[in-house]
């Protein structure tokens, strides 16, 4: 099982997740392309993980975007191993508040940013009878709690769409993969836009001790940890769903 010299697209790649997994497929030897809205954190992450990572901006809701995305791989490598479908947000609302936008957004990033990658990579996956499409889901994306239908929605959508996936394309070569995390400890903790429950969260961290958050919250790096031992896997392999809670966690 290698991951030496595979390369790998990753979107959401600035912070938590998708810099975690960035920087350990690097250092096992990948060519990792990274996407994101935030160039100054692109620049900087590329910086640090050296001549084997590079980036484009981009805005994953914006079909073109990841498009271009996808094209920079293929133009500077010649093909296509991985894709990563990791941007994605959780405002959190109760469905009475009515947040129109919130739950715009939420679609256009979360769902219509998964199907723009897929729609991208597919083509080229299929000319080389190979490749590996994963895309981080969520607990949420299994289990449905109150202040959280639309994103939940939007999750279950995710495990639907690589379903699909999955059964189109397994005569093709490409292999699909959905991540679950649980809680993380990551920056998609302030998209929640509503302020009495962030509030509440962030009362529950100042007041647990150090041993109770950690076995409460999962680290960026568990979560790479998993992908990575994912894209390692040989090809008649196919890990098609992974569900990751920190010990602790009730739901």
């Amino acid at each position: 099982m290698s991951i030496q010299d595979k390369v790998v697209v990753i979107t959401g790649a600035s912070s938590g997740i998708g810099a975690a997994t960035a920087k350990l497929l690097a250092k096992k030897g990948a060519k990792v392309i990274l996407g994101t809205r935030r160039e100054a954190r692109l620049q900087e992450l590329v910086a640090e993980i050296g001549e084997n990572a590079s980036y484009q901006v981009t805005d994953v809701a914006k079909a073109e975007d990841v498009q271009a995305l996808i094209e920079l791989a293929v133009k500077k490598y010649g093909r296509l191993d991985v894709l990563y479908n990791n941007a994605g947000i959780m405002p959190r609302e109760k469905l009475a508040d009515a947040k129109y936008d919130n739950w715009e957004k939420e679609i256009q990033i979360n769902i219509m940013g998964v199907l723009h990658g897929i729609g991208a990579a597919l083509p080229i996956m299929q000319k080389q009878n190979d490749g590996l499409i994963i895309t981080t889901d969520s607990v949420a994306g299994h289990v449905v709690y109150p202040e959280s239908a639309v994103y939940n929605g939007t999750k279950y959508a995710v495990r639907a769409i690589m379903e699909g996936l999955r059964q189109e394309e397994r005569l093709h070569g490409i292999r699909s993969t959905i991540v679950s995390p649980g809680a993380v400890g990551t920056e998609l903790n302030k998209t929640i836009d509503n302020p009495e429950m962030q509030a509440e969260i962030d009362k529950v961290f100042k007041n647990s001790t150090s041993e109770q958050r950690r076995m409460n919250t999962l680290d960026p790096e568990d979560i790479a940890n998993a992908v990575a031992y994912v894209v390692a896997q040989p090809k008649h392999v196919a890990i098609s769903d992974m569900l990751i809670r920190p010990t602790a966690q009730e739901v």
